[in-house]
Parts: C-alpha cells; structure tokens; sequence
C-alpha cells in the first residue's frame, strides 16, 4: 500500500510563497511519476504540476500557475515538493498529491492510482 501524506499548507496574504511537501512511504519512489492537483471549493479537481520519475522533466499546468509554482523532488528522501510563490487569492485550495506508475507527465486525474489526504491552502487578499 502506497500512503502519501501532504503538509505545508496554511493561511497566507497575497504575495506570499508557501512550500508543499508530499512524503510517500514507499520503497522504490523513484519508480513513481508524481504530481500535485487542487481542488477550490465548488470546483472540481485540476492539474498543477507533474514530474517525472528521475525528476528531470517537469509539467505545469497553464498560465495560471506556470511562472509562479515550481515542483520538485528528492528521491533519497521520498518526497515531492511545490514551491508556490506569488500567491494570489484564487491559489486558495486544497492541494493533493498523486502518484502514477505511468510514464512521462500525466496530467489526467485519472492516471494516478495513490493520492494524499491534503493540504489546505488559503491566500487572503
């Protein structure tokens, strides 16, 4: 069993930059694509960010966070990062992980098999 577990988020004024963190309890992290999604309330889930198994290529979703989020990892520790700067009121979510066995950069919800619980972000204005 796959277990990922998300903290970082908090409450935070416009402007400000926020760190997520995703830990997977999983030997073999490295064989897992992982990405980050949020879902704002009343909305459905979207893609943010995707990153391959080696971490050498990366994925984001359109203008709304390309420029402003990065996603990273650290294979030697099991975890997958966003780095979230500028923040802006609409970022306001709750931001999941997910793993994929899948190749390359999914950005289809559907292609993950393992998510977090996640991690609620607000920005106020």
């Amino acid at each position: 069993q796959v277990q990922l577990v998300e903290s970082g988020g908090e409450v935070v004024q416009a402007g400000a930059s926020l760190r997520l963190s995703c830990v997977v309890s999983k030997n073999r992290f490295s064989t897992y694509a992982m990405g980050w999604f949020r879902q704002a309330p009343g909305k459905e889930r979207e893609f943010v960010a995707a990153i391959t198994r080696e971490g050498t290529g990366t994925y984001y979703a359109d203008s709304s966070v390309k420029g402003r989020f990065t996603i990273s990892r650290d294979n030697a520790e099991n975890t997958v990062y966003l780095q979230m700067n500028s923040l802006k009121p609409e970022d306001t979510a709750v931001y999941y992980c997910a793993a994929t066995l899948s190749l390359g950069l999914p950005v289809q919800a559907s292609q993950y098999s393992y998510w977090g619980q996640g991690t609620q972000v607000a920005v106020s204005s």
